[in-house]
């Protein structure tokens, strides 16, 4: 509500909010949040202890629902290790989730898809700053990522056992420094190429808008250079 000049102070904000209804702040990372000026507002008189109550109340209530405050014996998920979280069904289905994402806007000449009997002798060059970094494969609200179960593209494409070239370009999806050189060398060596390219919680997040839908940084020239 700062942002939108609705209020001016957080205790203008934390008295409109907790008189709105809302009884719940996301402020990761904030040790001084809005809401640590309720007790203020409630010495001023400007919220009412009955008021705080019923806000609270459902929060409880939910988080017992949950069985946040049951004994970890009672939790029949507290028992689960990543034995069972990454077990073959549940990356099975991750992946069936993760084929049926996809959305094909365009195949010139039935380019794809790529299938592994097909790649044999095939030279592959994937490029760019999305190609083998697994840490900006994850958008916004996302957990935290754990590298060595996440597959890349060119860690997938490696996995075919095709002949597979690697550059960046770019490390980073920001762009700002392009290595031209290797690009072309690496791409002009190869029959097939992917280029994996985007933006990435580093240039786009919830209030962190884009004025533009442009490529970051060096990356359109990267694909211009790709192309060419």
């Amino acid at each position: 509500m700062l942002g939108h000049h609705y209020t001016h102070t957080f205790l203008e904000t934390a008295v409109a909010s907790v008189n709105a209804g809302c009884n719940l702040e996301l402020s990761y990372g904030m040790r001084n949040n809005v809401f640590m000026h309720i007790p203020q507002a409630l010495a001023m008189g400007n919220i009412t202890l009955q008021m705080l109550r019923d806000r609270v109340r459902p929060l409880f209530y939910t988080r017992m629902r949950l069985g946040e405050f049951d004994p970890p014996a009672m939790n029949p998920y507290s028992s689960l290790d990543l034995s069972v979280v990454q077990s073959p069904e549940h990356r099975n289905l991750s992946l069936e989730a993760a084929v049926k994402s996809f959305v094909l806007l365009k195949n010139v000449r039935e380019t794809l898809p790529l299938r592994a009997r097909d790649l044999s002798g095939q030279r592959l060059a994937v490029v760019g700053p999305f190609a083998d970094n697994p840490r900006v494969l994850f958008g916004d609200y996302a957990p935290v990522p754990e590298p060595q179960y996440i597959y890349t593209p060119r860690r997938g494409l490696e996995m075919l056992g095709a002949n597979v070239s690697f550059t960046a370009g770019c490390s980073e999806p920001r762009c700002q420094w392009y290595s031209r050189a290797e690009l072309v060398r690496v791409v002009g060596a190869a029959d097939v190429v992917l280029i994996c390219l985007g933006t990435g919680v580093d240039v786009e997040t919830e209030g962190k808008d884009r004025s533009d839908l442009s490529l970051p940084g060096h990356q359109l020239e990267l694909l211009q250079d790709a192309v060419q």
